[in-house]
């Protein structure tokens, strides 16, 4: 990007009702259609009777697979009326970033639903044997994405320490059982030998297809990187991250929220490919305007320079759990707070914290739409 302080998005969207309704296979009421032909005029969605038609469709799979690629229609153009630079399509075409995934893998079998960090609940699985690349995992949402975005596209994939450290490891630790007699050293090598297996069969399978469609660059999410935060386990994750983006002609980020970064911080140097870290801020920060002292939510970043990462931050600037609509001019201040620190404003990116999956499309319109007129104006007040 050529200008200052670009803006992005990091992954989910709430899925509005008619898309959450119409793939269950269930008919609309008059009140949800005219909710969706509202957004689409809104968004100025193209062929709108064509898109009525589908929602008053009886249900068959056509049916449910047009819906699917209308709210993704919805989401991409969501995010581009907002105003960012670089897109995907909310993640619409995905159930939960795990169950996603792992649904379209051998190897795994679901087991029943567990709460997760955000209130939300994910459907958890065992892995029974070898996991093995079954069909593409966002191949698909992908080309979609890229052929009905004008802006850039970036591509969020979980990242298989999360998909591990996520799942049951059944298969590896029976595997392992008896070659090894402690039991803390026996759990830790089934684990990275899962790790790894997932890594070469399955996630540089699915990188690969992407690359060699056009992906230009893939966002590999991570809430579980510190999950673990011994240094064993932290070299696990920065060996695991540094095999995924090994030899691909691609740009990498990572994405990592609501975790330790005193002890990420640490670590960020030694991943390899590595361009952007995208980070939560926005969620530990005051409201009030100003840069300095006020700014309690970002005192973090001066750790990651202490550490010596060099590359660029995806800076939170819009928190994720709270319908605040955080003015523009929290969202400047909170850049320049920033840029100080760093010394490089062409070192940082604009974001939410995480995914906008748990507020309306209301509440997510607005704050993206301030989020753009705040980096806006912490471009003008550099110039």
């Amino acid at each position: 990007m050529n200008k200052l302080f670009p803006t992005q998005e990091i992954g989910s969207l709430a899925k509005p009702r008619w898309r959450v309704k119409g793939y269950r296979g269930e008919q609309l009421s008059a009140e949800e259609i005219s909710e969706a032909i509202s957004w689409g005029e809104k968004l100025g969605i193209a062929n709108l009777k064509q898109f009525v038609q589908v929602l008053r469709a009886k249900d068959s799979p056509k049916r449910r697979k047009a819906i699917r690629e209308w709210s993704a229609k919805f989401a991409i153009k969501f995010f581009e009326k907002a105003g960012l630079d670089v897109v995907f399509d909310g993640e619409q075409w995905r159930s939960e970033m795990y169950e996603h995934f792992i649904r379209r893998v051998a190897g795994f079998q679901f087991l029943g639903y567990v709460k997760s960090f955000d209130y939300r609940y994910f459907n958890k699985a065992a892995c029974v044997s070898e996991p093995k690349y079954v069909k593409p995992i966002y191949l698909e949402e992908f080309l979609f994405t890229k052929q009905n975005a004008t802006k850039k596209v970036k591509v969020p994939f979980t990242g298989a320490y999360t998909l591990v450290d996520w799942t049951f490891n059944e298969y590896y630790e029976k595997k392992i059982d008896g070659k090894i007699g402690d039991f803390t050293r026996r759990k830790f090598e089934a684990k990275r030998e899962f790790l790894f297996n997932l890594i070469k069969n399955v996630i540089r399978p699915e990188i690969r297809n992407l690359v060699d469609s056009g992906a230009e660059w893939i966002q590999i999410d991570e809430p579980a990187a510190t999950t673990n935060p011994s240094d064993e386990e932290m070299e696990l994750f920065v060996e695991a991250f540094n095999e995924t983006v090994r030899g691909f002609n691609c740009k990498f980020s990572l994405h990592n929220c609501y975790s330790n970064y005193k002890i990420l911080a640490k670590y960020a140097p030694e991943l390899r490919n590595c361009n952007q870290l995208a980070l939560e801020f926005a969620n530990r920060d005051s409201r009030q305007t100003g840069t300095g002292k006020i700014r309690t939510g970002y005192e973090e970043i001066k750790i990651f320079e202490e550490y010596g990462f060099s590359g660029n931050y995806g800076l939170g600037v819009v928190d994720v759990h709270s319908n605040f609509v955080e003015p523009p001019e929290l969202v400047r201040d909170r850049v320049l707070h920033a840029v100080k620190i760093v010394g490089d404003a062409s070192r940082i990116w604009v974001n939410p914290d995480c995914g906008l999956r748990t507020r309306s499309w209301d509440v997510s319109f607005q704050k993206l739409k301030n989020m753009v007129l705040g980096a806006e104006l912490a471009r003008k007040s550099l110039q």
